[in-house]
């Protein structure tokens, strides 16, 4: 074997890592990184990974080459392209495709790369989804541009706050109250009419879907630990979100 074994594990967990940051299932992270050690030859390979934690175990050709390693993870966003690009590379080095420094190189270059969408069209498509989701929750033509106002300024509002202060829990409700504040002025305005449906179609931007089908997927794979805690963190968001609607609806 050509390479250490801490040189694989470093590669291992880097892969793992980008890939838990950008939202992908706990089942696909422990494939991706047991794949990788395997195409290097390591037949023994333990992944144990958790929503903010990932444990990996390897064992080269002598058992006392065994070790073990821990990365923390602390920020989790959504970016599937990364998710599915390192999933890419990870079979194609299964495959014979890619030498160990063309996979490292890889690697270091989609974790400098960012695949997201620029921030203003990101707050374009939450306003003017938020207008279409009060449509389909049958609210009328005069709600489409009271949602698409409160909708976007409260997506504005969560990525602002979001930055300066890292307590997710904490920008999700003052988005949440913002969203609700703008949807009853303009209900008192008299430019919207169904007060109900502009906050619900406003809020969806922020709804918590990823986390919500990741954890019905982990539960139903076994993974109870994580299904469980990212359970936690969508019921946490929905709360967020329910406190400032609320919040706002008791003032008012």
């Amino acid at each position: 074997m050509s390479h250490s074994v801490n040189d694989i594990m470093d590669v291992c967990l880097s892969a793992g890592e980008l890939m838990l940051k950008s939202g992908a299932e706990t089942y696909r992270v422990e494939d991706t990184m047991t794949r990788i050690a395997r195409s290097f030859g390591m037949e023994i390979v333990h992944a144990y990974v958790t929503p903010t934690a990932i444990i990996l175990s390897v064992q080269g050709d002598d058992p006392s080459e065994t070790q073990t390693k821990l990365c923390r993870i602390t920020e989790r966003s959504i970016d599937l392209y990364k998710v599915t690009l390192v999933n890419a590379l990870s079979r194609r080095l299964a495959n014979g495709e890619l030498t160990f420094a063309e996979m490292k190189r890889a690697l270091e270059k989609a974790e400098k790369t960012t695949f997201l969408y620029p921030l203003w069209l990101q707050v374009v498509s939450a306003a003017i989804g938020s207008g279409c989701f009060a449509l389909m929750f049958q609210g009328g033509w005069t709600d489409f541009i009271p949602s698409v106002i409160a909708g976007g300024s409260g997506y504005i509002v969560f990525i602002a706050l979001h930055r300066f202060v890292r307590i997710k829990f904490f920008s999700e409700l003052v988005a949440a109250f913002t969203i609700g504040l703008i949807a009853e002025w303009m209900v008192m305005l008299g430019i919207g009419e169904r007060l109900d449906k502009i906050i619900i179609g406003s809020v969806m931007p922020l709804v918590p879907g990823l986390f919500i089908t990741n954890a019905v997927r982990d539960l139903m794979a076994g993974d109870l630990l994580s299904g469980l805690s990212r359970g936690v963190e969508a019921f946490l968001t929905a709360f967020a979100i329910g406190t400032g609607i609320a919040v706002v609806l008791a003032i008012f």
